[in-house]
């Protein structure tokens, strides 16, 4: 698309070939009931499947599709820093690759950002398709990431949220940053409301993180955001500017 977008929608994507055909297609028709110009930042994080050439081909026949392809393999975080670098709408909502987080929630979580008068937009899985194990773990990992972080978040770690571009433009992040992206926007002093989405059953693939692979590496983030929080600068300056009374020389 040439024309500037209103709306940019961000997909971190690693070897979900199963998913990319459904989901590009269910992509398309929410974005188009916002009413709004879109584009789809599709990021695909050094995929070894065949994701990318299902991307490419897919290009051809979208023109509101737009591809970034890692070098190699970065990571959740990486890729939605990538994401939001290449965006170029006012607004910018994210999603996963693999359909638990629907599309379609998007042109009814849009309006909430003005309706609340708020900055971000963050869903909460309050009903979750996963397994009891999953579930419980998530359950916890809020508990305590709210009980350190000072924050009362009911799933932070959701990734259908959506932001006006300012709000998460130029923020560096840092491996696990996607876990925390609620309190990391209210350091910058802007609002967040969070509502209940829904949530479905992951369309087809399998996870790629789980408990052994994240659990301990998240718990060193929280206590590096919770060190973030603490030190983080609150000020206000204005310039002072000469009053003109007329006696200037």
């Amino acid at each position: 698309m040439d024309d500037k977008p209103y709306l940019s929608l961000v997909i971190p994507c690693y070897n979900e070939e199963e998913n990319v055909p459904t989901l590009l297609t269910r992509v398309e028709a929410a974005m188009k009931l916002t009413g709004r110009p879109f584009e789809v930042v599709l990021v695909d994080d050094g995929s070894t499947d065949s994701t990318p050439r299902l991307l490419h081909d897919a290009m051809k026949t979208r023109p509101w599709l737009r591809v970034m392809r890692m070098a190699k393999n970065g990571g959740q975080s990486a890729a939605f820093e990538a994401g939001f670098n290449a965006a170029r709408g006012e607004v910018i909502a994210t999603i996963d690759a693999d359909l638990q987080n629907d599309p379609e929630e998007i042109p009814r979580l849009l309006p909430m950002l003005d309706e609340q008068k708020v900055d971000m937009i963050t869903g909460w899985r309050k009903d979750r398709q996963d397994t009891k194990f999953r579930k419980w773990q998530s359950r916890q990992a809020n508990r305590i990431r709210n009980w350190i972080s000072q924050e009362t978040v009911n799933d932070s770690a959701s990734s259908l949220k959506i932001y006006r571009a300012h709000t998460i433009k130029g923020m560096k992040l840092f491996n696990g940053a996607h876990r925390f992206f609620p309190t990391l926007v209210k350091m910058r002093g802007f609002t967040v409301y969070e509502t209940p989405v829904k949530h479905s059953v992951r369309f087809a693939g399998t996870a790629k993180y789980g408990f052994r692979n994240r659990a301990l590496r998240a718990f060193i983030d929280l206590l590096a955001v919770r060190w973030m929080k603490e030190r983080c600068l609150r000020y206000q300056a204005t310039e002072v500017r000469p009053e003109n009374n007329g006696n200037a020389q």
